[in-house]
């Protein structure tokens, strides 16, 4: 994962009821391809009133749409799966990929309708690391024997292991000190939310290099990236309008809090933005537009992406 500075693109999944095009998501992921993005990316939201397809799903049909881009959910709400099924599913994606999938992952905070998942809210932070545990050991041993809190194993086996070895790229979402801890303990890299600001993603960075340092891991194996709601306009307060219409339906009231996390403006405007994200220590830049997105990404593209520099 880490390396020079590289761009992603997130996968367009809000899709009304009998709204998919499958032509057109065709279309975007091999220009995506084509303008030389690293990966494309999921969101996961299983609940709620805004129309989003699975990720899970969504990734294996972009699967079998490209042969280069790499593939990931930024996150997937681990406590909420059994990880039994979910190593499964990641196992059986990472090898009809052929070893392009990358794992996001995160606890998910507790204000979930955790009683839908029969999941209990007090257990969530052992129950999501015991579930990476176990989704680890099914990834890597020919015999698993597993007594945890939550789950039993003896004598079990998962086959076809994962195509990439030992399994796919693990990227944690985090924000609290703890989680941040969790992720150098557990992950391969830190992936910083869309609703998060430029400047607190900077101050998680010294935070995260630190513990590795402590933990005696070699940081140069360490991924870091960053989700950025992004729209470039010609007319700067249109972008900001429509940007902030789109975090309110996506959010709630609460987006309307989250403007100063989103990249929004003209040309100039978002390289400012995105600069001031790899200047902060991302290697992956993930791109999220809300609307207009094959039109976004072409100028992401060719105006933003060609005028931004890597950290030194």
């Amino acid at each position: 994962m880490p390396g020079t500075l590289r761009f992603a693109i997130s996968i367009p999944q809000f899709v009304a009821d009998g709204a998919f095009d499958p032509v057109g998501l065709r279309t975007y992921l091999a220009r995506a391809t084509v303008l030389g993005f690293d990966s494309a990316w999921t969101v996961e939201q299983v609940l709620g009133a805004t129309p989003v397809l699975g990720p899970i799903e969504t990734m294996t049909y972009a699967a079998a749409c490209s042969e280069d881009l790499r593939l990931g959910c930024a996150v997937l709400v681990t406590p909420l799966y059994s990880p039994v099924h979910l190593a499964k599913s990641l196992s059986t994606l990472d090898q009809l990929s052929r070893g392009r999938v990358e794992v996001g992952v995160a606890t998910g905070g507790r204000a979930r309708p955790f009683a839908a998942f029969a999941v209990d809210p007090a257990s969530l932070v052992s129950r999501f690391t015991e579930g990476l545990r176990l989704m680890k050991a099914l990834w890597t041993e020919t015999e698993v024997n597993f007594q945890g809190r939550f789950w039993q194993l003896e004598g079990a086996a998962m086959t076809p292991r994962p195509f990439q070895k030992p399994h796919p790229p693990i990227w944690f979402g985090a924000n609290h000190p703890a989680a941040l801890a969790r992720a150098v303990a557990h992950g391969d890299g830190f992936f910083g939310a869309g609703s998060t600001a430029t400047d607190r993603f900077a101050q998680q960075v010294p935070i995260v290099r630190e513990a590795l340092s402590a933990a005696g891991r070699d940081s140069a194996g360490f991924g870091f990236a960053k989700r950025v709601y992004i729209a470039v306009d010609d007319d700067a307060d249109r972008a900001r309008r429509r940007m902030a219409g789109a975090l309110v339906g996506l959010y709630g009231d609460v987006g309307r809090h989250l403007e100063p996390a989103a990249v929004a403006g003209d040309v100039a405007d978002c390289i400012e933005g995105v600069q001031q994200v790899a200047d902060a220590g991302a290697e992956l830049i993930l791109f999220t537009p809300f609307f207009d997105e094959p039109e976004q990404m072409e100028r992401l593209a060719a105006e933003v992406v060609p005028n931004i520099s890597r950290s030194s």
